[in-house]
């Protein structure tokens, strides 16, 4: 059992960043922070939510308050993904991890995978947004409607 505690452990910290918790890091590797995270997400039976934005973008640190401001909102999407947060350059191209997927049509985008990567969904969070702050009742449609299948 404490072995299984110490991979989990070990797994977390080489996502660093790639929680959600926090900023967007640049100097990250996109690329095996998705991979890292599809691995956790196949483990636990959970969807890979890809979070496109950069430290730069207002309504990324909107998005962040409104997860911090609705325990319950960020719960949900503990409990069904693995939030990667990918940094992308003002104006800039997206990176490589990104380039498969649909062009965001602004920041932040999200993107939610299957545990094997396959795209499920490409969301526009202006899709998602209330006036200057996001709609709960929005959100949370989102993330049941494209959380994991349940049993």
């Amino acid at each position: 059992m404490k072995r299984i505690a110490l991979i989990a452990a070990l797994a977390l910290a080489a996502c660093g960043n790639a929680g959600g918790k926090g900023g967007y890091d640049a100097s990250r590797d996109a690329a095996a922070d998705v991979k890292n995270a599809l691995a956790q997400a196949r483990a636990g039976h959970k969807r890979v939510l890809i979070e496109a934005g950069g430290n730069w973008c207002s309504w990324c640190k909107i998005m962040d308050r409104f997860f911090d401001d609705h325990a319950e909102l960020a719960a949900l999407r503990d409990k069904n993904f693995v939030t990667v947060k990918v940094s992308v350059e003002s104006g800039g191209p997206v990176p490589a991890a990104l380039a498969a997927y649909p062009a965001p049509a602004g920041f932040p985008h999200l993107y939610v995978l299957d545990e094997n990567g396959t795209l499920i969904q490409s969301q526009n969070t202006a899709e998602l947004e209330s006036g200057r702050s996001y709609d709960l009742e929005k959100f949370t449609f989102f993330l049941n409607a494209f959380g994991p299948p349940k049993p």
